[in-house]
């Protein structure tokens, strides 16, 4: 597609982007409408997706197009700057941002965007040659990852943590000169909203190339704010994961390993991911060496508490404990690493004459400790420790 001539290239990229799968009509755009940025680079890149965000630039009146085509295809038309004109439209599950070009024209937009890679055009009212004024197919041609000025870069110093993110997804070599400009205004980055550094680096995490990235924001301190005391840009293997295992465990190995309990905090993260990253780290520090000769009761809350991304910690598991524990852990049966009560509170009351309260919280706590470890196996012998240990906890009342 790259070596074509203009005119058939663009109809060939037009075809790649499927538009008739897009939920607009090329044809309901105004005059001067181009697709820009990430859908375009990827088409060329044979990395289309079948449902990609859409980039237009129109020449002017941004929020009123959007309007209009929202209410043409029966979408939602969401304003996202009303001073730079740029609005979202959302119709079935799609996204188009909708934007006012920069400058006196779609070359002039071009040249203010963060990396050639992603300052390609392809107009599409009326379809036309690609519009590439920062030679960015040429840098895709040859894995380069450039960025368009430097000044770019500090209009929006999110940019640069962009850049390594692009990295992770794409395998690209970085330009001397843009990483010069990276590492030099690294410090730029805080002045970023906290929740769109923190976008950036979840994608970033999950990369297939991430270890190429995380390695530069080891050796450039770009997330110095946030980061753990001790980053690392530890490699990890994952040859013994399957494919569903690895997507879940490695982002949040590379994430906890990356940003601090602190940083998440001031990253705006979800409770629920503040949690499982200090979780996560709190038994990462507890099993570094023998996990499994920590005491009963820390076992089995490691198993508690990680029992859905155990597989995160068995990355930094000695590979001789690996397979055992990959092993253990996709037995839904076992049960260390996969804790249950053997009797619950009503069996409790209606078999023992038991009443809800510390008494029966301690039995039942003992009686899920007792299983993990394989001292219980059937529902009679649950009872039978049960009646033992309200015995014991009697005895040591009276």
């Amino acid at each position: 597609m790259a070596d074509a001539a203009p005119d058939e290239q663009a109809r060939l990229l037009l075809r790649q982007l499927d538009p008739d799968a897009w939920p607009i009509s090329i044809d309901q755009l105004p005059e001067g409408t181009a697709l820009v940025g990430g859908a375009v680079r990827d088409a060329f890149l044979g990395r289309h997706n079948p449902h990609p965000d859409l980039d237009l630039v129109v020449r002017s009146d941004a929020l009123r197009h959007s309007a209009r085509l929202a209410k043409t295809f029966g979408g939602k038309h969401v304003v996202l700057d009303e001073q730079r004109d740029i609005a979202r439209l959302v119709i079935n599950g799609w996204t188009i941002d909708v934007a006012r070009q920069e400058g006196d024209g779609l070359e002039d937009d071009l040249w203010r965007r963060d990396y050639s890679l992603n300052a390609l055009a392809l107009p599409l009212q009326p379809l036309a040659p690609l519009c590439d004024p920062t030679g960015g197919l040429e840098d895709l041609k040859h894995g380069r990852l450039r960025a368009v000025r430097e000044q770019n870069l500090l209009d929006d110093p999110l940019r640069l943590l962009r850049g390594l993110r692009f990295l992770a997804e794409i395998p690209l070599v970085l330009d001397a000169q843009t990483g010069e400009w990276i590492q030099r205004h690294r410090q730029a980055l805080v002045v970023s909203a906290p929740e769109r550094i923190l976008a950036e680096l979840q994608r970033l995490v999950k990369g297939p190339h991430a270890d190429q990235a995380l390695h530069l924001l080891e050796q450039w301190p770009l997330l110095q704010p946030w980061a753990t005391t001790t980053p690392t840009a530890a490699s990890y293997d994952t040859t013994l994961l399957n494919a569903e295992e690895a997507t879940i465990a490695l982002p949040l190995a590379r994430l906890t390993k990356l940003i601090s309990d602190d940083g998440l905090k001031r990253l705006k993260a979800s409770k629920m991911l503040q949690q499982r990253c200090a979780r996560l780290r709190h038994w990462g520090l507890q099993a570094k060496q023998q996990p499994e000769a920590l005491p009963e009761q820390e076992r089995l809350q490691l198993h508690l508490e990680l029992e859905g991304d155990l597989a995160a910690l068995i990355l930094d598991l000695p590979k001789e404990l690996q397979p055992q524990w990959l092993k253990r852990w996709r037995d839904p049966n076992d049960p260390l690493f996969h804790p249950t009560m053997p009797l619950d509170g009503g069996s409790l009351q209606k078999e023992l004459g038991l009443s809800a309260g510390p008494t029966m919280g301690k039995v039942l706590a003992q009686l899920r400790l007792e299983r993990a470890f394989g001292r219980i196996q059937t529902r009679d012998e649950a009872l039978k420790t049960a009646h033992r240990l309200c015995a014991e906890i009697e005895a040591v009342c009276d």
